[in-house]
């Protein structure tokens, strides 16, 4: 009854998630301009992958995702692969653990969408609070706990140290390192048994 926006997740490397998937942000554009669009985006890295036509429907596909979108969650393969090495040691990462991570980085920044809260409640909000300039809605997702599946069972995290993991390089999911720039907007969602004193 109450549509607030859509959510697409693709990749820009090829041709279906960056020519298929930016003709549709496009055309759901045209047809409802008064709604918000989310997307999660996957960016190609030249020291994961060899394709050459990468980087070419990478650049194109950023394009539409300037003028067409509101919100996009940038991913970048090269971080996620990092992180499936050296945080969650995993000797040969398989799409389904880089999958695993934009999967759960996906439901923790659509908590607020699903659950009740008092900040950032639906996509608009999220937008409001988020986005300074709407040519400047690119986001950079950290997410945390990052521990091996092993050790998950065994790890009590405070507050606190959620928040240093959180915006720590090694927990970003794309290639830059926060401590050499700056931060336009910033926003936390917290999941589980926690006060709000703690935050």
């Amino acid at each position: 009854d109450c549509l607030q926006g859509f959510q697409i997740a693709h990749s820009l490397g090829g041709g279906s998630g960056g020519g298929m998937g930016c003709l549709l942000i496009d055309t759901l554009r045209e047809e409802y301009p008064d709604r918000i669009m989310c997307t999660f985006s996957v960016i190609p890295s030249p020291k994961v992958s060899e394709v050459v036509v990468e980087p070419y429907n990478a650049v194109l596909s950023l394009h539409h995702l300037i003028e067409s979108s509101d919100e996009t969650f940038i991913f970048d393969n090269e971080a996620l692969y990092d992180i499936c090495y050296r945080t969650l040691k995993l000797g040969a990462p398989t799409m389904g653990d880089l999958n695993h991570l934009i999967s759960a980085t996906m439901v923790g920044s659509t908590t607020c969408l699903r659950f009740p809260g008092q900040l950032n409640a639906d996509l608009r909000k999220l937008f409001v609070n988020m986005v300074p300039f709407p040519r400047l809605h690119f986001f950079v997702p950290g997410f945390a706990p990052l521990t091996s599946r092993g050790s998950q069972a065994y790890r009590a995290i405070t507050v606190p140290e959620l928040t240093q993991q959180m915006f720590d390089a090694k927990n970003m999911m794309a290639a830059c390192d926060p401590r050499r720039g700056k931060y336009l907007t910033a926003s936390c969602f917290f999941r589980g048994r926690m006060s709000t004193r703690e935050v």
